[in-house]
């Protein structure tokens, strides 16, 4: 899910919010959003928090702040709903195309 916080935040632009069900899935996630953002763009992140064992990882670059939740995690924090007001950009995958 990717959230629209241009009219409502000073510190970021965009959340991305995903999940996945498993300590290793979290770190896989992370790796590849920050190989494919430095190989394919030449983006780094500003700060990366967080790890695995945590079950919520942030990276941010700025304008873009990731959040990889374990699922569980997810539901508790609920940032979908505590930036409720964000409108939800939509967006097609690359597979999609």
């Amino acid at each position: 899910m990717v959230l629209d916080l241009r009219e409502i935040s000073s510190f970021t632009d965009f959340f991305v919010i995903c999940s996945g069900t498993s300590e290793p899935q979290l770190k896989a996630i992370g790796n590849e959003i920050e190989i494919r953002l430095r190989e394919d763009y030449s983006l780094r992140p500003v700060a990366v928090d967080g790890f695995p064992a945590s079950q919520w990882m942030v990276l941010d670059y700025l304008q873009v702040v990731v959040h990889i939740f374990h699922r569980d995690k997810r539901a508790f924090y609920s940032l979908e709903d505590l930036w409720g007001d964000a409108p939800v950009v939509e967006w097609e995958s690359a597979a999609a195309n």
